[in-house]
């Protein structure tokens, strides 16, 4: 057996208290040792935060570590405790009557540090057959472990984010609903210049294109990492989306992402280098 999947699969034993609080530890050990991404981090804060003081920002950064290693640990129990365990610590809220309506449906999912967990929500608890693009990991066991663990339920259909759009929107076109993440930095093929928190970011319009040739409405799925476990909150359907103009949809979507960002910023994914490519001339603003 994949040595990670094993220990994962031990873990899911361990009592929530405890494992939160091993995870507490190892995102002190992360932020202390991990110095290039402990910079990835600082910077992103300060581009996106510019009116936090420096001690604001730093303390930001500290819980960061501390909930990116918490999620890490739990995905222990997300993908191998059983389901009464998950319906005991995720609740699950918002405008659930958007899952009865047949029609195709994208849920827009920010990377905060639970994403996982709406998938989770989505396919084991509420038995949903639900698509996602995903891009293959380095490392061998950590790829198995996690195509494994997202598709506990059986209900997931994983597309290769080289594959291209079609097995994306033949999915939806069938009834099947997509779990899209666009908010990272792909490069800028295919990227739109669009502003997150006033800073230009290489920015991909899936959401928009998506939408629009699948015919599908749009809710937003976000995670939060709290002391029980989880809380995942469901947005009703987008109004007048998408529209004819693709760069004020994908602002839109920015906008979005960063309003849920705000309700707690050191939940969102700032390890990722979020403005790693830049405009034509512009210096970059990673060490």
């Amino acid at each position: 057996m994949n040595p990670l999947t094993l220990f994962m699969r031990l873990l899911a034993y361990v009592p929530l208290p405890l494992l939160r609080a091993m995870g507490s530890a190892l995102g002190m050990v992360l932020y202390g040792c991990a110095r290039r991404r402990r910079g990835v981090v600082q910077t992103n804060l300060a581009a996106c935060f510019a009116h936090l003081t420096p001690a604001q920002r730093t303390a930001i950064a500290r819980r960061h570590f501390r909930l990116f290693a918490q999620s890490l640990l739990d995905r222990s129990w997300l993908w191998h405790a059983p389901t009464s365990a998950l319906r005991q610590r995720i609740h699950f809220e918002g405008a659930l009557d958007e899952l009865g309506n047949p029609d195709p449906l994208i849920f827009l999912a920010p990377h905060m540090v639970g994403l996982d967990v709406g998938g989770v929500v989505l396919t084991e608890l509420q038995q949903i057959t639900t698509a996602c693009i995903y891009v293959p990991l380095s490392n061998a066991w950590a790829e198995e472990w996690m195509v494994q663990g997202r598709n506990r339920s059986g209900n997931v259909l994983s597309i290769a984010r080289k594959d291209g759009p079609q097995p994306v929107l033949r999915g939806l076109r069938k009834g099947i609903r997509l779990h899209l993440s666009p908010d990272m930095d792909f490069g800028a093929d295919g990227a739109l210049w669009v502003p997150f928190y006033g800073v230009p970011a290489a920015t991909v319009p899936a959401l928009s294109r998506f939408s629009k040739l699948g015919r599908a409405r749009v809710c937003t799925l976000v995670s939060r990492l709290v002391p029980g476990g989880y809380e995942v909150t469901l947005s009703a359907a987008w109004q007048d989306f998408p529209s004819e103009d693709l760069q004020a949809d994908t602002l839109r979507m920015n906008q979005s992402i960063e309003h849920w960002i705000n309700e707690d910023p050191a939940q969102y994914y700032w390890v990722h280098k979020r403005f790693k490519t830049r405009p034509p001339g512009s210096p970059p603003i990673y060490g």
